[in-house]
């Protein structure tokens, strides 16, 4: 391999999402990355969540990053050449008893003294009326209109292969090894030799903590590994997807018939044999949740389940942005099971941040130092998580 094709203006560390996000969008702007990925992209959290463009229920400090997000996923098409199984019905946050009512109506007056009107209350009647197959002891709940769903799969895969048909390189199955500057250069060491850059990017998900490590930048990042469902096709029941309050639950239909059936319910994982096993006993509570909600569920089959393995932050919300430590290295990483509707957004703040120094949007609350300086983190808020 000749000196040139192992150097770059960019290294992104990390295929998935994220990574192939960011890779695109420096492509767009006349800067040719090369990623390097240790599985195959989409391996990991970005092809096998329940894809869910959903700002409905973020965190405070996300919300921004998430409307303009899903700008973007109205026009997946344009920006990647594949409308990536976009399917926009709404996504609704249901309150199966008084108390949950009672945190969603707290949730949508804290989204009106913030300015924020995407999330609207939806009363038991009008929610039956939207969801037939919804059981009636529902007490209404909140809802996004806009919200979405996409195949992550196919939505990564279609990234990568944009970013490539821009003179962004891909280099799939080399482990990176270490990461270290030198001579004004960052020095990429992998399993397959030296790669060298002038700025570097860690979106190395679940093993990015051990990149920043690396850069004197230690971070508590914990390995998790949601469980997913998908049952045999069913007769259509069901447009928006349905989120759980009370009880985790991520819940949709597919196009073709299947269910799919997540909500941050967590396998067992080892993220250095990069293997998962599912709960089953988890499971079968998130059984319970769906059975609940929608009683024909009782007797839905169930195909198959997967778990991903992804990072989690203590704050639940994810890093972004520049180093602490390095003008030229940037971090994004840390989705906690929420990250796949940010995909696009991250991209274009990381390439703004590589290629201008700076973006239009609100990224402190993402800053790294916030676990070394309290002082820095994001202002506390209520966290939200599902798949």
């Amino acid at each position: 391999m000749t000196g040139a094709t192992r150097s770059a203006e960019v290294i992104i560390i990390g295929g998935g999402l994220h990574g192939s996000s960011a890779a695109l969008h420096l492509a767009r702007a006349g800067v040719r990355a090369l990623v390097i990925e240790k599985n195959y992209v989409g391996r990991h959290a970005s092809g096998v969540n329940a894809g869910g463009v959903r700002t409905l229920s973020r965190h405070l400090a996300e919300v921004p990053l998430a409307l303009a997000s899903r700008e973007l996923w109205y026009r997946i098409g344009e920006l990647v050449d594949d409308d990536c199984g976009f399917e926009q019905h709404g996504q609704v946050r249901v309150a199966e008893n008084a108390e949950d009512a009672a945190l969603l109506r707290a949730r949508l007056q804290t989204m009106t003294d913030h300015g924020y009107t995407h999330e609207q209350w939806i009363s038991p009647e009008d929610l039956r009326t939207l969801i037939p197959a919804l059981a009636p002891t529902v007490q209404g709940g909140l809802i996004a209109r806009e919200d979405a769903a996409a195949d992550p799969y196919r939505s990564t895969l279609a990234f990568r292969m944009k970013a490539a048909s821009l003179g962004a390189r891909f280099l799939e199955g080399v482990r990176v090894l270490a990461v270290t500057r030198r001579d004004g250069q960052w020095r990429v060491e992998t399993d397959a030799g030296t790669y060298t850059a002038p700025q570097v990017l860690n979106c190395a998900g679940a093993w990015a903590d051990r990149i920043a490590a690396q850069w004197g930048e230690p971070v508590p990042l914990t390995a998790i590994s949601p469980m997913m469902l998908v049952t045999l096709r069913m007769d259509h029941f069901l447009d928006p997807v349905v989120l759980g309050t009370g009880r985790a639950l991520s819940f949709k239909q597919r196009s073709n018939g299947t269910v799919l059936i997540g909500g941050g319910r967590r396998a067992w994982v080892d993220r250095d044999a990069e293997w998962t096993e599912l709960d089953f006993r988890s499971l079968a509570e998130g059984a319970r949740t769906v059975c609940d909600l929608f009683p024909h569920m009782r007797d839905a089959v169930v195909n198959r389940g997967w778990a991903g393995i992804e990072a989690a932050m203590p704050d639940e919300i994810p890093v972004i942005g520049r180093s602490s430590r390095h003008e030229t290295a940037f971090h994004a990483f840390g989705f906690s099971a929420h990250g796949f509707e940010l995909g696009p957004i991250v991209g274009r703040i990381m390439a703004d941040l590589i290629t201008t120094g700076a973006t239009g949007l609100p990224i402190a609350p993402f800053r790294i130092e916030r676990f070394t300086d309290p002082s820095s983190g994001p202002d506390s808020s209520p966290k939200e998580q599902d798949q």
